[in-house]
């Protein structure tokens, strides 16, 4: 860890450092450090260990790097950073560092929550919506948002009102495109993808990876379309209806090589 630390340190010497990486300040760090964490998913994923590894550096590298700019400007070093995940670890594990007697993961799941709304509330936050960053990724806050409302009881009992209320939001996005109001629009679709990603919280299923499994499926299914038609030059070449023909032709297969 000291060897990395120091690689750090003199990639950012304004004397003999590397211009890029001293260049560079918070904002301009914040985008990688999301994109690695979106790569260790991504390994993870497909199931590469040596790919997890060398992406777990990366994202690992991110987070020091945070830690020498904070250093520079006096706020804090990486030793801060370690000190306060370990406490924060052991103060929201009671039943393991603490003698405290937990009956299962359920209420684990409830004292991690109250320690975490006692750390809001210290730092000055009193709303179950405060805590929640504005950077996530909009499918997760959506879910995170959803999931703090539900603290309170302000939540369906069951997945099947949660589809009324998606069927209720198409009807109010067909008027939206009736009307032909950008602006309606958008708020419209915004509400049908709100009650999806709701629908996915009551069914427990996260919706980032049903869509990148969609994605994945889609992608698949395009190039196989590709190949059937003899490549993109051709496809780009036929009719939308032939064009649908073969993706169902392409999907017929699938079905037949299960």
């Amino acid at each position: 860890m000291q060897q990395l630390l120091e690689i750090m340190r003199n990639l950012r010497d304004p004397e003999m450092g590397c211009p890029w990486d001293i260049e560079q300040d918070f904002s301009s760090i914040a985008p990688y450090t999301i994109e690695e964490a979106y790569e260790v998913a991504d390994a993870i994923a497909r199931g590469d260990m040596a790919d997890l590894k060398d992406e777990l550096g990366d994202l690992l590298f991110q987070v020091v790097f945070h830690a020498q700019m904070a250093s520079e400007q006096g706020d804090f070093n990486f030793s801060d950073v370690h000190k306060a995940v370990c406490e924060k670890m052991q103060r929201r594990h009671p039943h393991v560092f603490s003698g405290l007697k937990i009956k299962n993961a359920e209420d684990q799941t409830r004292v991690w929550e109250d320690y975490k709304a006692a750390e809001r509330a210290n730092k000055g936050e009193h709303s179950l919506m405060d805590g929640i960053p504005a950077g996530m990724a909009e499918l997760q806050r959506s879910v995170k948002i959803q999931k703090r409302a539900a603290k309170v009881g302000f939540d369906w009992a069951s997945p099947d009102p949660v589809l009324e209320k998606i069927d209720e939001e198409l009807d109010e996005m067909r008027e939206a495109l009736a009307s032909g109001d950008q602006d309606a629009m958008e708020g419209e679709l915004g509400d049908l993808l709100l009650a999806t990603t709701n629908l996915a919280r009551q069914l427990n299923i996260d919706p980032a990876a049903a869509l990148r499994r969609a994605n994945a499926k889609f992608e698949d299914r395009f190039r196989a379309m590709e190949d059937a038609a003899g490549g993109k030059d051709i496809l780009e070449t036929m009719e939308l209806d032939d064009m649908e023909s073969l993706w169902q032709r392409v999907k017929k297969n699938e079905k037949g090589s299960t």
